[in-house]
């Protein structure tokens, strides 16, 4: 007479919903870190420094990035890099002599394309504060307009359009940034894929307890 263990299906159920925490973990973790970052390797108080400003392209509808404005903090100087495909425009206050945004466009069929990014640097002169912001508005090809702007929700939790931030250093060698992309390129993306890899490393943890459930009924079964 075969015997039947009830608990063999619920292990099965608890291996199939860790399986789908993995994959969810796996799947949203990327989105978190998509965001448009401003990185330099030079950024201290007062300094002039060059800026590095990341701007991926998130449009859900398959338009391009077609502009991109960047506040600046009323600078005393602002140059931008020359960009194929791109005019670059500051908007000079001629009273004060400061430096208020400046705009990037692209050239007709130009543009930041689905599932990519563009690096878009322009050198400037600092504040003297411990941080500086940069609120960015893209605008697409349809029309749509994405600000990032919001500040840093309370506790330190990231809002769904952080605004561009940079931790200025107080000398030569200080320069240690922490926020929104606040470290050089390379580092940035190894930082923005830590919570996925995270996250895929308590799934796949979830994985093994939930496998380790099975055995030990199985292993029961045939005692």
């Amino acid at each position: 007479m075969p015997f039947h263990d009830h608990r063999l299906p619920r292990a099965l159920i608890a291996l199939a919903a860790a399986s789908g925490l993995y994959v969810a973990s796996a799947t949203v973790g990327p989105a978190a870190w998509a965001h448009v970052h401003a990185s330099s390797d030079s950024a201290v108080r007062g300094g002039t420094a060059l800026v590095t400003f990341q701007v991926p392209n998130e449009s859900d509808k398959g338009a391009a990035t077609t502009a991109l404005t960047i506040a600046l903090p009323n600078v005393g100087s602002a140059r931008t890099e020359a960009m194929p495909g791109w005019t670059a425009k500051l908007d000079r206050d001629a009273a004060s002599g400061t430096v208020g945004s400046v705009t990037w466009t692209a050239a007709p069929g130009a543009g930041i394309p689905v599932d990519q990014f563009a690096l878009f640097r322009i050198s400037v002169q600092l504040p003297d504060t411990d941080t500086v912001s940069f609120p960015t508005t893209q605008t697409y090809s349809d029309g749509s307009v994405v600000k990032w702007d919001q500040p840093l929700l309370p506790g330190g939790g990231e809002p769904e359009h952080p605004v561009p931030m940079l931790t200025l250093g107080t000398g030569p060698a200080g320069a240690h940034e922490h926020h929104h992309g606040s470290a050089p390129i390379d580092h940035q993306l190894e930082q923005s894929n830590s919570p996925d890899n995270t996250a895929r490393l308590l799934g796949g943890a979830a994985l093994i307890v939930a496998a380790l459930g099975i055995c030990l009924v199985l292993v029961r079964r045939r005692t």
